[in-house]
């Protein structure tokens, strides 16, 4: 990224220093591309995943203004389609059935939107099974996948999904750039005119530096460290899960096998969440509670509550490229002495 800061000509001219800035972009394509298991014409730079949303949503309009999607997906799908959508069930995992989502849509239906993993708990959806159902029934489908790359192979042309949100940020790369994937051959209207960037899919000069710096990242990982990286946080979470539900009052939340590595998501009996987040933030450790996108207010998890769960309570931890085993073990050793603290400071019970 600091050298792509050298590039500094605009990447739609024609001139010298347009033309190096051109090469980093397409550069970083190729690596995202790549990376993803597509071809680069199919990648689409965005500011994030949530651009990348309401590029499908609102480019899609011209097929109709009606969407489907599950009471869990995140906040940028839900938001997007407040009015126009039908949602479909889930069951105490999280999971969606995929034949639930077709059966939702109607002839007005611009698009079914569907996340790969879970945004607060981590279980995996079978978006292999609605992409086949949803290519069979003639509707486009948008694959969430913005906690899953990075974290887990993902092939977008294997997939046969339509389109494909990322968020470089999630994985490592820089904030404010990510991507949206498109099937080749299908024609969305842009969110953002003005110019010709991105094949007239997307106007606006391109981040040139935070491209450079995603591209980089996707070809870190292909080098063999995904899968390498994956199981060691399947370790890291197993040993997080494990410890955590045999102290009393802890609940495990989501798909015990069919789940994300990096994820792990609890019930917390008897302890107000905000308490417990900025005790172990004190302690050197960022975890969350209730909804993975709302502000410090640490709102209610309407993903908890379609699954049924107590959405007032909950813990989310997630591990990263930077954890350590050492931060693990940190982590399992403060968590007993933090909520032993919170729970002594509960009023007493009188005798009657």
């Amino acid at each position: 990224m600091v050298t792509a800061l050298e590039a500094c000509g605009d990447p739609g001219r024609i001139h010298t220093e347009a033309l190096d800035a051109r090469v980093v972009v397409e550069h970083a394509r190729e690596q995202v591309a790549h990376f993803l298991g597509t071809n680069p014409r199919s990648v689409v730079f965005t500011s994030g995943a949530t651009e990348a949303i309401a590029t499908v949503i609102r480019g899609s309009v011209k097929r109709g203004r009606h969407h489907v999607a599950s009471p869990v997906e995140h906040s940028a799908v839900l938001k997007s389609i407040e009015g126009h959508a039908d949602a479909s069930s889930v069951d105490a995992y999280g999971r969606v059935n995929p034949a639930d989502l077709l059966c939702a849509a109607t002839d007005e239906t611009a698009a079914i939107h569907l996340q790969m993993v879970n945004h607060e708990v981590g279980t995996l959806q079978d978006v292999q099974a609605a992409a086949d159902l949803c290519r069979e029934g003639g509707v486009w489908l948008h694959v969430d996948a913005a906690q899953a790359v990075g974290h887990m192979d993902v092939n977008f042309d294997e997939l046969g999904a339509d389109f494909m949100s990322v968020s470089a940020h999630k994985f490592g790369g820089p904030k404010g750039v990510g991507a949206l994937l498109v099937r080749r051959g299908l024609r969305l209207e842009p969110l953002l005119s003005g110019g010709d960037q991105e094949r007239a899919r997307r106007a606006g000069i391109e981040n040139v530096p935070a491209i450079a710096g995603f591209g980089a990242v996707c070809e870190v990982l292909e080098s063999s460290k995904l899968n390498s990286e994956a199981t060691e946080h399947f370790s890291m979470t197993n040993r997080i899960r494990e410890d955590l539900t045999a102290i009393e009052g802890i609940e495990h939340i989501g798909h015990p096998t069919e789940r994300a590595p990096h994820i792990a998501c609890f019930h917390i009996a008897d302890v107000e969440p905000q308490a417990l987040v900025q005790e172990l933030d004190r302690r050197g450790f960022a975890v969350h509670s209730g909804s993975a996108c709302s502000s410090e207010s640490l709102e209610p998890s309407p993903v908890l509550a379609a699954m049924g769960h107590d959405s007032q309570r909950s813990l989310r931890i997630s591990v990263g490229w930077s954890t350590a085993e050492t931060d693990v073990d940190a982590l399992l050793s403060d968590v007993p002495r933090v909520l032993e603290n919170l729970r002594s400071l509960r009023p007493q019970q009188q005798n009657g």
